[in-house]
C-alpha cells in the first residue's frame, strides 16, 4: 500500500519539546503517547497555523464587499509662477495644504468577489481536513511503534524463560555427569546452548531498547526512564470475517478526509474558472470624495476681498482669510460611477479561462485517482489482514504442536532416552515457534489497525 507504507516509513515526523520537561520514569499508555504526539508535533502546530491563515483569508474575502475609505493630506511650497486656488496666475512664493477624503465600492465585477469568498470558505474546510489527515498519519505511526515495543518485550520474556530452562539443565547435568550417569559431552552441549540463549537474550534486550528509543524520539522526549504500559491485545477476527473490502471502501469513500479534501479541490477549481471568466464582464464601481485646501503667500497676511455691493465697489473691504476660513470656503464634494468595459487584452483573459478549465479537469482526474488509490489500499490492507490472521492461526497450531513435542522430549531426556543434542533441536524448534507466534500476533493486530484506520475506529482502542 503506497500510502500506508509512506506512513510507516515516516522520517520527517518531529515533535516539539514542551516548555517544561515531561515527567520521567513514567509508564506511558498508548492513549497518552498518541495524545502527546498530536499536541506537540511541529507539523501539527504548523497545520493549525494554516487554519488560522485560512480564517484570515476569509476576512479578506469579506472585505472585498465593503467600500474602501482613504484620507490624504499634503504640504506644498511654491516658488515663482503658479496657478492659485482661485484660478489666477500668481508670481509669488507661497505655501499651502490640501486635504481629502475618498471612498469607493465595487458594485459589480462579474461575481469575482462572490467566487473569491466561496474559495476562502473552502480554504478553511480544506485546512481542517489537512490537519485531520496529518493527525491520522501520526497516530498510526505512534501505534505501530508502540506495538513494536510490546512485540520485542514478549520476545525478551521468552528469551528469559529459555535462560532459566538452560540453567536448570546445566545444574541437573552437572550432578549427573559428576555421578557418572551421563557423559560429559551432554554437559558441554547444554552449556553451549546456555551461551546461545544468553546471546539471544542480549539481542532481545537490545531490540527492546531500540524500540523504546524509536518511540521516545518520535515523541521528542528523553529515553531515560521512558517505558510503555503493557496492554491486553484482542484479536478482532470478527472484523476480517464479517466485513468485506467493498463495505470498508463504501464507508471510507464517504468519510475519509483525503476524499473530502479532493472534493473540495474540485469545487475550488470550478471557482477558479468562474473567477477567470469574470474578467470578460464590465466592472461598475461607485465613488465619492471630499476635499479642501489652504494657501498662504509668503510675507503677506491671509486676507480676502469682501464686496457687499457689486454695484458699489467702494463698499469692498479686506477680511481675515486664515486656515479655518479657507478650509470652510474651499470645501467641496463629488460623487460618481465608473464603468470599465474590457474590449481586448491580447487574448490573456481567454487563455486564463482555458488554463482554469484544463486545471479543473486535471483536479477531477486527481479525485478519480484518489478513489482508485483508496480502493487499492483497502483491498491490499484487507488481504494483508486475512493473510496475517491465517499466519497467526498457523503459528498457534505450530506452537501447540512444538510445545507438546517439547514436553515429550523433556520426559525422554530426563529418562536418558534422548541425548542433549537431540533435545536442544526440539527446544530450538519450540523457541522459533514461540517467536513466530508472537510476531504473527502483533502483525495481525497492526494489520487490523490499518483497517480500523479506514473505518474511522479510534486506533487506541
Amino acid at each position: 500500500m503506497m500510502k500506508i507504507n509512506k506512513i510507516l516509513t515516516l522520517t520527517f515526523f518531529t515533535v516539539g519539546l514542551s516548555a517544561s520537561v515531561f515527567a520521567q520514569d513514567k509508564v506511558w499508555t498508548l492513549q497518552e503517547a498518541v495524545d502527546y504526539a498530536l499536541q506537540n508535533n511541529i507539523r501539527v502546530k504548523q497545520s493549525e497555523l494554516d487554519t488560522q491563515i485560512a480564517d484570515e483569508n476569509l476576512v479578506t474575502a469579506k472585505g472585498n464587499f465593503l467600500p474602501n475609505v482613504s484620507g490624504n493630506a499634503s504640504q506644498n511650497w511654491n516658488f515663482g509662477s503658479f496657478i492659485s486656488n482661485d484660478g489666477n496666475r500668481v508670481s509669488r512664493d507661497s505655501r499651502g495644504n490640501s486635504f481629502g477624503l475618498n471612498t469607493d465600492v465595487t458594485l459589480f465585477n462579474g461575481f469575482r468577489n462572490t467566487s473569491v469568498y466561496k474559495q476562502a470558505q473552502l480554504g478553511i474546510e480544506s485546512s481542517q481536513l489537512q490537519l485531520a489527515i496529518l493527525k491520522d498519519d501520526i497516530s498510526l505511526n505512534v501505534v505501530n511503534q508502540y506495538l513494536n515495543i510490546l512485540l520485542n518485550k514478549e520476545n525478551f520474556k521468552v528469551a528469559q524463560e529459555q535462560i532459566l530452562i538452560s540453567e536448570k539443565q546445566v545444574n541437573q547435568l552437572s550432578e549427573l555427569v559428576n555421578s557418572g550417569v551421563r557423559p560429559r559431552a551432554d554437559l558441554y552441549e547444554v552449556q553451549a546452548q546456555l551461551a546461545s540463549d544468553q546471546e539471544r537474550l542480549i539481542n532481545a534486550e537490545n531490540a527492546v531498547d531500540l524500540a523504546i528509543l524509536s518511540l521516545a524520539q518520535l515523541l521528542q522526549i528523553s529515553k531515560d526512564g521512558f517505558d510503555v504500559q503493557a496492554m491486553e491485545l484482542t484479536l478482532p477476527t470478527v472484523l476480517v470475517e464479517k466485513k468485506s473490502p467493498d463495505e470498508i471502501y463504501d464507508f471510507a469513500v464517504q468519510n475519509r478526509p483525503e476524499i473530502k479534501q479532493a472534493e473540495l479541490n474540485i469545487e475550488n477549481a470550478q471557482l477558479d474558472v468562474k473567477i477567470a471568466k469574470s474578467a470578460f464582464y464590465p466592472t461598475l464601481s461607485f465613488g465619492a470624495s471630499a476635499g479642501t485646501s489652504y494657501q498662504h503667500f509668503q510675507g503677506q497676511e491671509d486676507l480676502r476681498l469682501i464686496i457687499p455691493d457689486p454695484l458699489n465697489p467702494a463698499s469692498s473691504y479686506l477680511a481675515p482669510n486664515g486656515f479655518g476660513q479657507q478650509f470652510e470656503d474651499n470645501l467641496g464634494y463629488n460623487v460618481g460611477f465608473r464603468l470599465n468595459v474590457p474590449i481586448f487584452n491580447g487574448f490573456q483573459t481567454k487563455a486564463n479561462v482555458n488554463r482554469a478549465i484544463i486545471n479543473s479537469k486535471r483536479i477531477e482526474y486527481s479525485m478519480d485517482q484518489e478513489k482508485q488509490d483508496l480502493r487499492t489500499n483497502i483491498e491490499k490492507a484487507f488481504a494483508d489482514a486475512k493473510a496475517a490472521l491465517k499466519q497467526y492461526e498457523a503459528s498457534e497450531t505450530s506452537l501447540n504442536a512444538q510445545d507438546e513435542s517439547f514436553n515429550n522430549a523433556q520426559e525422554s531426556y530426563n529418562l536418558g532416552v534422548m541425548n542433549a543434542f537431540e533435545f536442544e533441536q526440539v527446544r530450538n524448534r519450540l523457541v522459533n515457534a514461540q517467536a513466530n507466534s508472537i510476531n504473527a500476533k502483533y502483525n495481525f493486530v497492526f494489520k487490523t489497525k490499518v483497517l480500523d484506520f479506514y473505518l474511522g475506529i479510534p486506533l487506541t482502542e
